[in-house]
């Protein structure tokens, strides 16, 4: 099982609502005890147990919309099926702190999972977890390019510990009780 969150590596990016991924990623780090992050692949590379099942968890650092490129690199040494890999990204077109996880689909115009889809093809689960649309008339680039305010970082908190309270339901790729139980907490 191939865990990915999105992201950008810059020091500058860390706390961006583009960078959720990444901050999935650290927590699930944490909470499993996963390797200490290794430069690999272009990427974080950590890997570990979970639920006696081996994982791999990885942060691009190719840029998002060069995702792509490290995923399909490490898929290629590890013999990772496509259909064992779960990418957590960003997405405005859901309300913030929502999540929905889904099967394959077309990218919505995300950068990153356009890069995936390029390199890998469409067949893997995502786990989209909602930032919502700018309340401003700022443009989308700048919006997900900033870093979440004060309300939403507690919030984000809160989301993340439940992502890996329940990242067994996810493992089993039950995807649509892993949304509607992370929606309903």
């Amino acid at each position: 099982m191939l865990f990915v969150g999105l992201g950008n590596p810059t020091p500058n990016s860390e706390n961006n609502r583009h960078n959720v991924g990444f901050k999935i990623i650290d927590a699930i780090n944490i909470k499993f005890k996963l390797s200490k992050q290794k430069p690999k692949f272009k990427g974080l590379l950590t890997t570990g147990s979970i639920n006696n099942k081996k994982v791999y968890a990885i942060k691009p650092l190719t840029f998002m919309n060069n995702s792509g490129i490290c995923i399909r690199e490490l898929i290629e040494y590890f013999k990772i099926g496509a259909e064992d890999i779960i990418v957590f990204h960003d997405d405005l077109d859901i309300d913030f702190g929502k999540i929905k996880a889904k099967f394959g689909g077309s990218s919505a115009g995300h950068n990153g999972i356009e890069s995936i889809d390029k390199f890998i093809g469409k067949d893997y689960s995502r786990v989209r977890v909602g930032i919502g649309k700018p309340k401003s008339k700022i443009s989308v680039s700048d919006f997900v390019l900033k870093d979440f305010d004060d309300e939403e970082k507690e919030q984000l908190e809160i989301i993340l510990n439940n992502i890996t309270d329940n990242l067994a339901i996810l493992i089993d790729k039950k995807l649509d009780l892993f949304s509607s139980t992370i929606n309903n907490k």
